[in-house]
């Protein structure tokens, strides 16, 4: 089975770039990332369960 380029050059894009190091990341305070769930998930459906964000009138 052929391949797309040689396997000797696997990985050189990688190796050439130059490594940094990751940024901590804070978490939402609990209040608030439960209250963004709560508008995401239940807030934002209509009687029969579906999303009302989206939803476009006709027009005539």
């Amino acid at each position: 089975m052929p391949t797309h380029g040689s396997l000797t050059k696997a990985g050189k894009v990688r190796d050439q770039t130059p490594r940094i190091e990751s940024q901590g990341r804070k978490s939402q305070i609990p209040r608030i990332r439960n209250r963004r769930n709560y508008v995401k998930l239940i807030s934002n459906q209509d009687k029969f369960g579906r999303n009302r964000r989206g939803r476009r009138r006709r027009r005539r």
